[in-house]
């Protein structure tokens, strides 16, 4: 079969170097709608390199996250159609805020593999450390579509208990038709995201957002709104991706915050809530 789980636990990680400075950082920023307004001193934040910090899901495009997804699905005992890939979740572990420029080691391996039946799910470990240590832990769920059914451990749910009650806060976020364009410059180059025809062959009706545009949507809301803007507060950050994202669409992100965590779910204002992320939990102090 396409996948040997084995030989793709046993192959040896795969290490580079990654490097980025503050116009990768606010270009990112932008790509996830940062800016608006922009003399709004808490935007500035995001945008003014003299004020500058660095949102912790920028972990998934630094060195434009290098080893990298596509690397991973070419690692000994993975042969995959890209075309039955699907990013299925997302995961970063905070070891220490992101400085605003850096130079380090990125080391990329597959973690584990996961028969989902009629799906297998790799998971892709990288680990960033530079001179002075450890930075992040970024974990991609990839689903391979048709390759599960041969046996394996299902591996651990990944499903959250629903929240309780009524959110604590709710916002909306709108998504400008430009967003994908900006965030793809951030070094996802996926065509799915700009070009109509292409989107259209891959059965949507127009380009969709990144999901990870997304994802750091999301975060920059929560910590604006709940964290009083202050990205060293988040330790950790995952999510399941559960629907698709339009250009030009409202986010609304429900929150159910604690002193250590906070539960989140996003959907698509004008498609009556279609669920966008699920399962999300921020923790932080």
């Amino acid at each position: 079969m396409p996948i040997d789980a084995a030989k793709a636990l046993a192959a040896e990680p795969r290490s580079g170097e990654i490097t980025w400075d503050r116009r990768d950082v606010q270009l990112y920023h932008l790509g996830i709608g940062a800016g608006i307004p922009a003399t709004d001193p808490d935007e500035l934040r995001y945008t003014l390199e003299s004020r500058l910090h660095v949102l912790p899901s920028f972990a998934t495009v630094a060195g434009n996250g290098s080893p990298g997804v596509i690397s991973g699905l070419s690692m000994p005992g993975v042969d995959v159609d890209l075309a039955r890939v699907l990013h299925g979740g997302q995961a970063v572990e905070l070891h220490r805020p992101i400085p605003v420029a850096g130079t380090a080691t990125a080391t990329g391996r597959i973690a584990a593999v996961y028969d989902k039946g009629k799906a297998a799910v790799l998971v892709m470990r990288t680990e960033v450390a530079d001179a002075d240590g450890p930075l992040w832990t970024s974990d991609a769920q990839i689903f391979v579509r048709g390759e599960g059914g041969w046996g394996g451990d299902r591996g651990p749910s990944t499903r959250l208990e629903p929240a309780a009650g009524e959110p604590d806060r709710i916002v909306e976020r709108p998504i400008r038709e430009d967003q994908a364009l900006l965030y793809r410059l951030s070094g996802d180059w996926n065509p799915l995201h700009a070009d109509p025809e292409f989107a259209k062959v891959a059965g949507f009706e127009r380009p969709i957002l990144h999901g990870l545009c997304t994802y750091g949507m999301t975060l920059k809301a929560v910590v604006d709104t709940l964290l009083g803007g202050d990205v060293s507060r988040v330790r950790s950050y995952a999510t399941r991706f559960a629907g698709v994202v339009y250009p030009g669409e409202t986010l609304r992100i429900r929150m159910w915050h604690t002193p250590a965590s906070t539960t989140v779910a996003v959907s698509a204002v004008e498609r009556d809530d279609a669920p966008v992320l699920a399962d999300t939990i921020v923790e932080h102090t």
